[in-house]
């Protein structure tokens, strides 16, 4: 613990955010045991992606934003509302530039992509917290503090692997192109960690934004591709897991947070 405590803000933002990277990682992975599943099993696993991702856009982003705007009244207000329109009307445009791309014309090539854009978008905001966090320990934070926040958003991660994984391979991308990319969209939380740990206070103002705008990009993947797309094959299969997928999400951030 000494050891951990000499170390500067911006080495242990990096070592716990490895720690979170490697549990995004270690979900991805799950891909590799689906290769062989039948479509009700992967539309399960796609229904259960879309409800995380929904209680994850709520309960990780924008409920966090709301909190670290406490006190600020009509201006969080606008902050949050501002923030999550121009997340979904982000994702809405990458979408429209996408259909008119031959390369993302496929439906289902076209979901994966923006699905896997919208959980790296989330993952950075996730990062700045947990950089944040480790550099303002003894400046009103702790280690412990810092320390549980990285676990509990390491835990979080581990099911949004899949997030990502799975639609990957619904549309026939190899298992170990699907885990690539699953676990490319958490990498992104060391940076952001590092970057967040040597700038705390200029993050501190941009992380409202940026836990919104994750927000409002995620609801719209969510909605307009993925709950589509499961409830058209099997509705029967997917809703039940969409419901599970999300109670998943709210009782890991509840219990976590």
């Amino acid at each position: 613990m000494e050891w951990l405590l000499s170390l500067p803000p911006w080495v242990t933002a990096l070592l716990a955010t490895c720690f979170t990277y490697a549990m995004t990682a270690l979900g991805a992975a799950l891909v590799f045991a689906v290769r062989r599943c039948s479509a009700a099993v992967i539309d399960g696993m796609q229904g259960t992606a879309a409800g995380l991702m929904i209680a994850a856009s709520f309960f990780s982003l924008l409920l966090p934003a709301k909190e670290s705007l406490e006190g600020q009244g009509a201006a969080a207000a606008l902050i949050l509302t501002f923030g999550f329109c121009f997340g979904a009307a982000f994702i809405l445009l990458t979408e429209l530039w996408m259909r008119r791309s031959k390369r993302f014309s496929d439906r289902e090539r076209r979901s994966g992509a923006l699905t896997c854009f919208a959980m790296t978008l989330h993952n950075i905001p996730e990062g700045f917290a947990v950089g944040v966090a480790f550099g303002s320990i003894g400046g009103g934070n702790t280690f412990v503090a810092a320390a549980m926040l990285a676990l509990g958003i390491g835990i979080q991660n581990f099911p949004e692997g899949l997030c990502v994984a799975v639609p990957l391979r619904r549309q026939g991308m190899t298992a170990g192109k699907a885990f690539f990319f699953g676990q490319l969209s958490g990498l992104v939380e060391i940076a952001a960690g590092v970057l967040g740990a040597v700038a705390v206070q200029a993050i501190k103002l941009l992380l409202p934004w940026a836990l919104s705008f994750s927000a409002g990009a995620m609801i719209v993947v969510s909605c307009g591709e993925l709950i589509p797309s499961c409830v058209h094959e099997n509705e029967r299969v997917a809703l039940p897991w969409i419901t599970g997928g999300f109670a998943l999400m709210m009782l890991l951030d509840v219990l976590l947070g």
